[in-house]
């Protein structure tokens, strides 16, 4: 567990693409809906190979040849979570299992959803780097009066990551240790694709 107050070095950072869901209140799979040339997921992929991470983590379930079949997969280490119907907490623990299959072991790791359109290569080093001027073992994203996604959580946290359960994202560990948390300002990141709705929206 992570001591509060303690210093905390990352070097080498991994990207988490959290993109297995089901998309129930969308009614198909959001990762291959379209944006300005890409679906969804290639925009979080590309964000990813773009910033300066070390190695980027695809979990997928539902669907996962359709979604395998519609985006470059060269570099990516891809995961196929077969208890995705169990909640986001199985694929953030099959991303943070498959990290253990890196050598060496990742410092830190961000974690991103693939409905955030505006996530960024940018905003993803802006992450890191303020990690390392704040020495915080985690770093979450600022929008809309809360915190969340993109995020990064240094390797100090894997095991809290590795115990959380059903629909209980990465949230609940940045809420039960503010005094361990920075944040950096994502003002489009409210902007999420849940229903066909906010597809509609974005596509305007």
């Amino acid at each position: 567990m992570a001591i509060t107050g303690q210093e905390y070095s990352v070097t080498n950072c991994a990207a988490i693409i959290l993109a297995a869901g089901g998309s129930k209140r969308l009614g198909k799979p959001k990762q291959l809906l379209h944006y300005k040339g890409k679906t969804l997921l290639e925009h979080t992929v590309y964000a990813a190979r773009e910033s300066s991470l070390q190695a980027v983590i695809l979990v997928l379930g539902l669907d996962f040849e359709s979604v395998i079949n519609g985006i470059d997969t060269t570099g990516l280490h891809i995961i196929k979570n077969s208890d995705w119907q169990a909640g986001i907490a199985s694929s953030i623990v099959s991303g943070i299992n498959a990290l253990y299959d890196i050598a060496p072991l990742p410092d830190a790791a961000i974690l991103l959803v693939c409905d955030q359109p505006f996530v960024t290569s940018s905003l993803l080093d802006q992450l890191l780097a303020t990690q390392r001027t704040t020495a915080k073992p985690i770093i979450a994203s600022k929008y809309e009066d809360t915190i969340g996604t993109p995020a990064l959580f240094h390797k100090s946290f894997f095991q809290q990551l590795l115990g959380l359960k059903g629909d209980s994202g990465a949230k609940k560990i940045m809420q039960q240790y503010p005094d361990a948390l920075a944040a950096v300002p994502f003002p489009l990141g409210g902007i999420d694709i849940d229903t066909p709705d906010d597809y509609e929206s974005l596509s305007k």
